[in-house]
């Protein structure tokens, strides 16, 4: 074989560049056939940039911290490895039964879609790979079962593994491969003890991935704890969070919230699936219950939700069941208690890659917006300044969710951060498709001017606005501003007003408590069930109304002489709202024993009651 000859006819050095004449593929990757067989089931074509850096690297054996947008495939560049891994080991000892594998994540909706994507990759392996999501809520009993037979990997939140360890149903002695996903939010999330507690559970020279979507203290924390000079990958494609994402701001009073998004959901002036963010659980059922006044169907998506109807809710969300989610992240608008960097650690940590000034703007912003935090948290009252529960601790709508084709992302309430912003915005325009992010602002001379409809975050609108503007922008996006024409929006304000009217404290505390127990009796105990009994399968939907709240009919119709000019363009249909996939036709027995009940009694019933004019009698007894 010749040796490539350089400028001056001197025989280089320099390994030829396979690269440039080869695109990434799977096959290239020297992984088992069956795997490549299950890619090939699930249409993966080719690698994504994540899967193509980090998937060689991980078969070498090296400890990898990744940095890659949300979406990108970071769930596959450590599953396929692992599987490969467990795969050549039990080639050479076919008897081998023990845990090798952890993967760690922080709250159970990510658990499930790891397990999901697992279970399809080692499709095709037979019983060569097993893996337990322990994360899911069943009693200790069952989880023993689970670990009693030694499965592959285990996937689990931090706790829930510290619990099992504790309980010696878990051992962690032939751990080979140890993945913390989501990295950035582990600590986030509470898990900041279970997490020193497992560094010393965990044997060593176990390999380590850590994958997020930034690089920020949590994650140089990890790092300390878990790995030993790991490959650091900072991948940035094409379309990075928030490409492909047409970006609007709103300025609007509190109450004109509900207006506006009367106004767009009515009309239907966005179309497909849409996700609304909003500030805590009440504020979910008061948006659902004023859009259930104008026959807006909609589902609620919070922490208070049994974890199987959460799941269960982004699944018939990504079939298309349902078109609107209405979101609450709490632990974006709360925030979590974040370990303090110093400053000498931030040194080390320049030191060791000279890339990683490049996100020193960023991170001077966070650290920003954490003080600014903190001077709002102690002007507050003190009943506001809490830290998460465990109930909030596992779970998070803004990160880690795969949801599908979502077309919009509507912040009905602003986050607090311009972090939490794209990270929510990036729920939309995934995958080479557009979307739209569409944010309401409350100006600051506007704030409190409306009761019943005010949230406490909305008081610093502007000013986090303006870091969403700046952060944006150097990401090379722009946010601009969008006017809605306020005269004919005006014209719906009166039922609007109305509809608000009708969801009073009371209806939206009565409305939270009956759809917890609603969703309490949608179990998976009832799966096998309705798997036989389709028809009944409209039980299980999550938009049904809640009827806490006074029903007014008439608001569900928009009067010919309230359309805009251009409003019925907007409809694709002549039918104004939803249409139930149940029979809506009136009992006819019922009707029948209503038109008969005052036959022969010289009365007659209108609309069900006694008319008072054909009743009357003037004469004396």
């Amino acid at each position: 074989m010749k040796r490539k000859l350089d400028a001056n006819d001197v025989p280089s050095t320099e390994a030829p560049d396979a690269g440039n004449d080869k695109e990434p593929s799977f096959e290239n990757l020297n992984l088992d056939p069956r795997l490549r067989q299950a890619l090939v089931r699930e249409k993966f074509t080719k690698p994504t940039l994540i899967q193509a850096e980090a998937i060689p690297l991980a078969l070498e054996g090296k400890d990898i911290l990744a940095r890659a947008k949300t979406g990108s495939g970071k769930t596959a560049a450590y599953v396929l490895p692992i599987l490969q891994s467990i795969i050549q080991k039990k080639s050479t000892n076919p008897s081998l039964k023990a845990t090798t594998a952890l993967i760690l994540v922080p709250t159970r909706e990510l658990a499930e879609q790891v397990q999901n994507v697992v279970v399809s990759f080692s499709s095709f392996l037979g019983k060569d790979v097993r893996s337990v999501n322990i994360a899911q809520k069943v009693s200790d009993a069952v989880q023993r079962t689970m670990l009693a037979d030694f499965p592959d990997i285990v996937i689990s939140t931090p706790a829930r593994v510290l619990h099992n360890i504790n309980a010696s149903t878990l051992s962690l002695e032939s751990l080979t491969h140890l993945v913390i996903d989501e990295a950035d939010l582990v600590l986030s999330y509470g898990y900041e003890d279970d997490m020193h507690a497992l560094a010393k559970a965990v044997p060593r020279g176990v390999q380590t991935f850590l994958m997020s979507a930034t690089l920020t203290s949590e994650v140089d924390a990890l790092k300390g704890l878990f790995c030993r000079n790991p490959t650091i990958l900072k991948l940035t494609e094409k379309e990075d969070e928030g490409a492909g994402v047409s970006q609007f701001a709103v300025r609007c009073a509190e109450d004109e919230k509900f207006l506006l998004t009367y106004v767009i959901f009515k009309l239907q002036l966005i179309k497909g699936k849409c996700i609304i963010f909003v500030g805590d659980v009440d504020r979910c059922y008061r948006l659902k219950l004023f859009l259930e006044q104008f026959g807006i169907k909609s589902c609620v998506l919070n922490s208070e939700l049994p974890v199987n109807s959460r799941i269960h809710v982004v699944q018939e969300f990504n079939k298309g069941v349902y078109d609107i989610i209405i979101a609450a992240d709490d632990t974006e608008v709360l925030g979590a208690p974040k370990p303090k960097k110093s400053k000498k650690a931030a040194g080390e940590a320049d030191a060791e890659d000279g890339k990683e000034s490049e996100l020193s703007d960023e991170d001077e912003d966070e650290e920003e917006e954490k003080e600014e935090q903190q001077k709002k948290k102690t002007t507050e009252r003190p009943e506001k300044k809490r830290k998460l529960s465990s109930k909030d601790k596992d779970y998070g709508i803004s990160r880690g969710i795969d949801f599908q084709n979502v077309a919009c992302v509507l912040n009905f309430d602003l986050p607090t951060t311009s972090k939490s912003y794209t990270h929510r915005i990036g729920r939309t325009g995934r995958a080479g498709k557009r979307g739209m992010a569409l944010s309401f602002v409350v100006p600051k001379d506007q704030f409190g001017k409306h009761k019943p409809t005010s949230f406490p975050t909305c008081k610093h609108d502007e000013a986090v606005l303006a870091k969403i503007i700046k952060r944006q922008a150097k990401l090379g996006y722009e946010v601009k501003p969008y006017h809605f024409e306020m005269k004919q929006v005006d014209a719906f304000r009166y039922r609007m007003t109305d509809a608000l009217r009708a969801v009073t404290r009371l209806a939206v505390q009565e409305a939270r408590a009956r759809e917890i127990r609603q969703e309490l009796i949608k179990s998976e105990k009832l799966k096998r069930h309705f798997e036989e009994n389709p028809e009944e399968l409209r039980h299980l939907r999550h938009d049904g109304e809640l009827r806490a709240a006074r029903v007014q009919p008439h608001l569900k119709h928009v009067p010919e002489y309230l359309m805009p000019a251009k409003g019925k363009q907007g409809l694709t249909s002549t039918d104004v709202g939803h249409v139930g996939i149940g029979k809506n036709s009136e009992n006819r027995i019922r009707k029948a024993r209503e038109r008969n009940r005052y036959r022969g009694r010289g009365k007659k019933a209108v609309g069900g009651k006694v008319d008072p004019l054909k009743t009357f009698n003037s004469r004396r007894k």
